[in-house]
């Protein structure tokens, strides 16, 4: 199992929103926002070759939007998608399938293109299965007044579109060495990635555990549509993470790759933060 992680940008966003109820004095401390209360995350993905396919998981916003819908997201550093994978020893055309967490603009725009001549819009991975929830499929593509403005037509209909698209029906193993967990706080059917690597087993957090400043039960997003069932998620993945020593990869800490847990009198927490590379 060859895993390789792939920072394909930065972006940034409102701290508040990041944190929803936890005080900005507390969570400030943790990750320090600037002056008009932005904070820089990171889009990293993971690549995934387990000798048979050779999987990415999430492709970040790609880039086929206008310069107005960038301009409130703020773009900055990573190597983009191409270059990340390119770094990885990977080409567009090497990956086998993309697994998407869920269908929210900044995990799966870099799926689909405009077309290079005419109209319409082409795949970037010609060679590859577009893997996501049925769950959370049927959701996006009925999009509701809260999530409208981060499932858009334009990444999703092309994947059914080009015959691509794949649906998860259940949790469970979806490749050699390569689980699936179904979580539904964040927003109905996001996947949650289990990879079996080096003897223990690596959790991609995606929108789950955003950061390692969200591991605390209480400390979640205001964009979590159900925010105790996101508690419970985590207190889950969470538990079964630390008594079997898995490691946490986070899809959007700028700072920290990874990281192991220990038990605190305050609950789970991060034990040691690392790069992928020091695992």
């Amino acid at each position: 199992m060859r895993l390789s992680p792939v920072h394909i940008t930065n972006f940034k966003v409102d701290g508040g929103a990041m944190f929803g109820v936890v005080p900005k004095l507390l969570w400030n401390k943790k990750y320090p926002s600037d002056e008009n209360n932005l904070i820089n995350l990171a889009l990293r993905s993971l690549l995934v070759d387990n000798g048979e396919n050779v999987i990415l998981i999430d492709n970040g916003y790609g880039d086929k939007q206008s310069e107005k819908f960038f301009s409130h997201v703020y773009l900055n550093g990573g190597d983009g998608l191409e270059g990340g994978l390119r770094k990885a020893g990977c080409g567009l055309e090497d990956v086998t399938d993309v697994v998407l967490t869920h269908l929210h603009a900044d995990h799966c725009g870099g799926g689909v293109k405009k077309a290079e001549e005419g109209k319409g819009y082409e795949m970037v991975f010609p060679n590859a299965k577009y893997w996501v929830s049925r769950q959370q499929w049927d959701w996006a593509v009925n999009p509701n007044p809260r999530e409208a403005d981060s499932f858009l037509e334009e990444n999703l209909l092309p994947m059914m579109g080009h015959g691509k698209l794949h649906m998860v029906e259940k949790p469970g193993k979806l490749f050699e060495g390569f689980d699936v967990r179904i979580v539904n706080g964040h927003t109905p059917g996001q996947l949650i990635p289990v990879i079996a690597y080096k003897g223990t087993k690596l959790v991609f957090a995606a929108d789950l555990i955003p950061t390692v400043a969200h591991i605390p039960l209480l400390w979640n997003m205001s964009y979590d549509l159900d925010q105790l069932t996101t508690i419970e998620e985590k207190r889950n993945i969470l538990e079964e993470s630390l008594s079997n020593n898995y490691i946490l990869f986070f899809e959007h800490d700028i700072h920290t790759e990874c990281c192991t847990l220990k038990d605190t009198p305050k609950g789970i927490r991060e034990d040691r933060l690392m790069k992928f590379s020091d695992i």
